[in-house]
């Protein structure tokens, strides 16, 4: 069996819920692609659902941060273009985030790019008094601590990339990375034009959004807060699949400030370092190259 007896019956539960007359479940199919959890698809006789599940230690906590991330989102954007989270629950020590289905098109098509460009654009224009979060949630199964700070240097060294170069001290041994680091923090402030701290998603790469069957974007997998807008611009550099009308879109909505492109290393150093924790050495050549431009 795929799905443990006890987890079908508390899906079937959670179903029951959302669609009375139409929780149980006909079928089950894996789905691939995820690094951390186990992904499937539910299906009923009238409905598909997705649902994750893990049941490692920290599942239940990812599950709900992932939930209220999902939620802050719609809330900034429309129910169309967020999945909606059903219900977050365990059995047996098995977690699971149940949400609904989203039918996948073609990511590439123009006026697909040209949406999630001004939807980006709405979320960031979405802020609040304060970078961070009113709580800390994960990037992957890594924490990410939100708390609260009026300073972006002070929130970007001391929440983003010291948490995480503590996380990497063993792998980092004998680069003379962290004192490159320390000069880079000496002179971030610098760096960077000041902009009110803007809701991100916090993991915008090409796995985490999809264009659905209406050419609608669908943001999926956040690990949001209240940070530099162009955080998430800079990630959409960092692996590909966003097209220029992405960007030009984007600009349409909320212009981004000059010499943007410039900074894109300088914002990535972050999620290299998230990947060298969970994936290993690979990452100090990108990590070294982006340090190169600051230090």
């Amino acid at each position: 069996m795929i799905l443990s007896q006890s987890l079908m019956e508390a899906l079937e539960a959670a179903l029951q819920n959302a669609a009375p007359r139409d929780h149980q479940i006909q079928s089950v199919a894996p789905i691939h692609g995820g690094d951390v959890n186990r992904a499937f698809q539910l299906s009923t006789r009238q409905r598909r659902y997705f649902v994750k599940t893990n049941n490692g230690q920290k599942a239940m906590p990812m599950f709900l941060a992932e939930s209220k991330g999902l939620t802050l989102l719609k809330e900034a954007t429309s129910a169309e273009n967020i999945p909606e989270p059903l219900m977050v629950g365990h059995t047996h020590g098995e977690a699971y985030l149940l949400m609904t289905w989203v039918d996948e098109a073609d990511k590439h098509r123009g006026a697909g790019q040209e949406a999630l460009g001004r939807l980006l654009a709405t979320v960031h224009r979405r802020r609040d008094a304060t970078f961070g979060l009113d709580h800390d949630n994960f990037i992957g199964p890594l924490i990410q601590t939100n708390r609260p700070s009026t300073d972006w240097t002070d929130f970007f060294i001391n929440q983003r990339l010291r948490e995480q170069l503590k996380t990497a001290q063993s792998q980092l041994e004998g680069t003379h990375l962290l004192e490159r680091f320390d000069r880079l923090f000496a002179r971030l402030t610098n760096l960077y034009p000041q902009e009110p701290p803007s809701l991100l998603h916090g993991d915008l790469w090409s796995g985490n959004y999809l264009i659905n069957s209406t050419c609608r974007p669908v943001l999926i997998d956040p690990a949001i807060y209240y940070g530099h807008r162009e955080v998430d611009i800079a990630m959409t550099k960092l692996f590909g699949g966003f097209s220029a009308r992405f960007y030009a879109a984007y600009n349409e909505v909320y212009p981004l400030q000059p010499d943007w492109e410039r900074r894109t290393d300088l914002w990535n150093l972050y999620p290299l370092l998230v990947h060298l924790n969970l994936f290993g050495g690979s990452y100090l050549g990108p990590l070294k190259q982006g340090l190169s431009k600051y230090t």
